[in-house]
């Protein structure tokens, strides 16, 4: 097939070509172009089925791997790299050209039903896991899709609401992801739904040219599912494609056309990047070859999970014992009996397999007959209080009782927000009777975002995040809970003790306007400004082991400032420490926050012995966007470099002077 330029087409193909072809295909122009076919998305390939009609039949099943949210608590470059390695594989089976993922929007809200697709409240996290990703799953052969750009936080009246927000906190927060993320050379981005400062996504010029011009994009960008409003405003702003197809819209767009309202320049350019994309992924099918076998692929997606489950509190219950009394209660448990171990919308992936159950599973392991029952539905009580009444019989005779509560697609989904931060009441007094009648009540949360626990985390002896975990997810948990792995996940967002305590919490958002007035106090940077507790603080996690910091080394080279420092393990049991590494500048010029992560680094220990962790801060780890000057500029002065355990725990610091752009020791 001839490989044509913009040149070789007419005006109608062009404007044809800027359309789409149904939901999932960019078109043909006829057979002139080879076809790229795009699927959802981020944690397993959601390829629609159709019966000879041309009518949806079904999603065929597919790998499910955990969810965005619990691939970010495992801060392990490594584990994102697999995962975008083994979801190219999956595309490869399915016949897809470009996965619609990943989506790098900052966590700002708790309630925000989308949260569990999202790395971090943290830019710098967000953006270095999603480049792993990406360059993993390009790696084999499968374009990635970078979204959804950008400032979209909320799901709320999404297809309208402007996200108002100042210069420097769009580009210090909400675009930094974006730029280290196209580091890897996305092939395609997605614009988001939402209005920026007034501008819908779609139509925003100066976004689309901050991408490209400035951070290096390369690729083509297309619309969110029904994104676009005015295929001309959107095509003379830099969208190239419209999905899915509109006769609405292309109509108007070729009426548009006519009428000089678009000129052949601002065309060409848009058709020009859909045929780079189209050859592009033509010469990416030349490379693709299935590297995992399917039962590779789940163990890393079990992989994923164990290191992505979060420990949040454990009162020495933990791990549990052979012969164990134990008693196991909520549908989460065993969610062959729901569907609801995952969030809603489009990330949602029909299994492939069995779903776990967790009884089972650890009855395998303790070597007893695990008493169970479902005792609640995530929502309300199951077919009666009786149900109820025998869970917590069961806990009372168990030597240690554990509770699965949660969220699920129902309460947690794309188009809708949560109500609330606190879970269902029912589960809320299924574990505080649970605690009543058992002193070692181990509560277990499948959820996708923030929780507030303050009704009850101070009854219970165990609390275990297992998040959204996917298909290995209870293999997983299994192994966790009875000390077959050592937990090593931390929190990648923070936990505040109520919605009330969270830092959007009180700024102006009405059905129209979303205004950011907290600014660059997203998270633990407004957290730790404010001096107010949370329940968990970001970069949180126990083990099983302990872990001792000494030694810190500064050295300065070409790549830029290189820490060195020693772990010990001063436990008997072999563990993996994420450390954290973070800048606080000693005096400011403009408002900076009190501390911001710039590095991390995941290190195994094993028992009684030491480990060294090393890890690169860049140059531009020191600096902030001016508006004044719209760049980026380190102002010359002390800075701390302070290495943590987490957010709030900090082992070791030392200062670095920055003198002429330079890092001086």
């Amino acid at each position: 097939m001839k490989k044509l330029t913009v040149k070789d087409l007419t005006a109608e193909e062009k404007l044809r070509l800027l359309c789409s072809e149904g939901f999932w295909h960019t078109h043909s122009l006829g057979g002139k172009l080879p076809q790229v076919t795009v699927s959802d998305g981020p944690v397993g390939v959601r390829k629609p089925e159709y019966d000879e009609k041309g009518v949806w039949k079904r999603d065929v099943p597919s790998i499910a791997y955990p969810a965005i949210q619990m691939l970010a608590n495992t801060w392990n470059r490594d584990c994102a790299r697999k995962m975008g390695e083994s979801l190219a594989d999956d595309c490869i089976d399915s016949e897809v050209d470009i996965l619609l993922a990943p989506g790098v929007n900052i966590k700002r809200n708790p309630l925000n039903g989308r949260n569990f697709e999202y790395f971090s409240e943290d830019p710098y996290l967000a953006g270095t896991l999603a480049y792993e990703y990406i360059d993993g799953l390009q790696s084999g052969g499968v374009g990635a899709c970078l979204k959804h750009f950008y400032a979209n936080n909320l799901e709320y009246n999404r297809f309208e609401q402007s996200s108002e927000v100042d210069e420097r906190t769009l580009r210090e927060i909400y675009l930094k992801p974006f730029r280290l993320a196209c580091r890897a050379k996305p092939v395609s981005a997605m614009c988001a739904y939402n209005r920026i400062n007034g501008v819908y996504a779609s139509e925003n010029k100066k976004g689309f040219d901050i991408l490209r011009k400035e951070f290096g994009f390369d690729g083509a960008i297309y619309s969110d599912w029904e994104a676009v409003r005015n295929r001309t405003a959107a095509a003379k702003a830099g969208l190239d494609v419209e999905f899915p197809f509109n006769q609405k819209n292309y109509e108007a767009f070729v009426a548009d056309y006519k009428a000089g309202l678009i000129s052949d320049e601002e065309l060409d350019a848009c058709a020009a990047r859909v045929l780079e994309l189209v050859y592009r992924c033509e010469e990416m099918r030349k490379t693709r070859k299935v590297k995992r076998s399917k039962q590779e692929r789940l163990a890393v997606a079990r992989e994923i999970a164990q290191e992505g489950m979060v420990l949040l509190k454990n009162d020495g219950v933990l791990p549990l014992c052979k012969g164990t009394k134990l008693s196991v209660c909520g549908e989460f448990a065993a969610p062959g009996r729901c569907s609801l171990v995952a969030g809603g919308g489009s990330a949602m992936v029909p299994w492939q397999g069995e779903l776990f159950n967790l009884p089972k599973l650890l009855g395998e392991r303790l070597g007893v007959e695990v008493k169970f029952d479902a005792a609640f539905w995530p929502k309300g009580i199951g077919s009666n209080w009786q149900k109820a009444h025998k869970a917590l019989l069961y806990a009372e005779e168990s030597d240690v009782a554990i509770v699965c509560a949660g969220t699920g697609a129902d309460i947690e989904c794309e188009g809708n927000d949560r109500d609330s931060m606190r879970l269902p009441a029912v589960q809320e007094n299924m574990i505080l009777e649970t605690a009543r009648r058992c002193s070692k009540t181990v509560v277990v949360l499948f959820a996708g975002s923030a929780l507030d626990m303050s009704a009850w985390k101070d009854k219970v002896s165990v609390i275990l995040w297992a998040g959204f975990c996917g298909e290995g997810g209870g293999e997983a948990l299994a192994d966790l809970l009875t000390g077959a792995a050592n937990p090593s996940g931390k929190l990648s967002e923070s936990f505040p003790l109520c919605l009330e305590d969270s830092t959007s919490y009180g700024t102006y958002n009405d059905p129209c306007v979303a205004r950011y007035q907290e600014g660059l106090d997203v998270g633990y940077r407004g957290y730790d400004r404010q001096g107010k507790e949370v329940a968990f603080p970001f970069g949180f996690g126990l083990s099983y082991s302990s872990f001792e910091y000494e030694g810190l080394e500064l050295s300065v080279g070409e790549k830029g400032l290189t820490l060195r420092f020693t772990l010990k393990n001063v436990s008997d049991r072999d563990g993996k420490e994420i450390s954290q590494i973070y800048v606080r500048p000693a005096v400011c010029f403009v408002y900076r926050p009190e501390k911001e992560l710039k590095g991390y680094t995941k290190t195994f220990v094993a028992a009684g012995k030491t480990a060294v962790a090393e890890t690169t801060l860049e140059a531009d780890a020191f600096a902030y966007y001016s508006t004044a000057q719209d760049r980026w500029k380190t102002e010359d002065g002390i800075y701390e470099i302070l290495v943590g355990a987490s957010s709030r725990d900090i082992r070791l610091q030392a200062k670095i002077a920055v003198k002429d752009g330079k890092i001086v020791l």
